[in-house]
């Protein structure tokens, strides 16, 4: 399958298009509270990436199809394509695969242990790209916050404000520890770079490219990093917006 990139994303041709707002960065980063929490405060719609290759390994453990097997996965999208649903409002976190809602089982560690063998096939990673592509192009106004991995290179390059969110490791495993309370840190620790080193194989999720701007959350809690993100995509957006006319 052949990556193409719709003009309807390209900010700097449709002016009048929906702001869209592009944030990549590592696991444990805070990528997704912090851009649920923008998504609200500029009152855009919100897509979580993430979700749907989460889905997706659920999808293929509950059809017995061997996540490793790149032929089977990929013969398992149109499948799932026709039974993932998810919830674009920020205030409504809803993810149904049939008519089972699996909002919670997706981040459980039956779908972590696999999830990367799935989102590391270029076919399904095309595939998915070119989904979130139309889900942008039809979002209603204002906007929209996209984030994931490759966000801001692949799937939305020409988005309005593109921002890598990222912050040390060791942030980054307090963070997820805090999350996950009742498992041992050294486990969470170990699942965490595991990941990393998983997605560094598809994506550089570390270095912002090009035109890309950076907010690192090290050393600021998590109010602090909204503020952050809300004004850097003010700035960029007002800047690309002027920059168009």
């Amino acid at each position: 399958m052949t990556e193409q990139h719709p003009t309807s994303t390209d900010a700097s041709t449709t002016p009048d298009a929906p702001v869209v707002v592009a944030i990549d960065g590592p696991a444990g980063s805070g990528k997704s509270s912090v851009s649920k929490a923008v998504a609200r405060r500029l009152g855009y719609r919100y897509l979580d990436t993430g979700a749907w290759y989460r889905a997706l390994a659920l999808h293929t453990l509950d059809a017995d199809v061997d996540p490793e097997d790149s032929a089977a996965v990929i013969g398992s999208l149109d499948a799932f394509g026709g039974a993932f649903t998810v919830s674009l409002d920020p205030d409504v976190t809803a993810f149904t695969l049939g008519d089972r809602d699996v909002t919670d089982e997706i981040r459980g560690p039956r779908v972590t242990d696999v999830v990367s063998a799935v989102a590391r096939v270029p076919e399904v990673r095309a595939w998915i790209n070119e989904t979130f592509r139309s889900l942008i192009a039809d979002v209603d106004r204002p906007g929209i916050v996209v984030e994931g991995r490759d966000i801001t290179t692949v799937v939305a390059p020409d988005a309005q404000a593109r921002i890598l969110l990222t912050a040390s490791e060791a942030a980054r495993m307090a963070r997820r520890s805090a999350e996950f309370e009742s498992h041992p840190a050294g486990d969470v620790a170990e699942q965490l770079q595991r990941r990393d080193r998983a997605d560094s194989r598809v994506v550089d999720f570390m270095n912002a490219a090009d035109g890309v701007t950076t907010v690192d959350s090290t050393h600021i809690d998590f109010d602090e990093t909204v503020d952050a993100v809300v004004r850097v995509t003010e700035s960029l957006t007002a800047r690309n917006s002027h920059g168009s006319r």
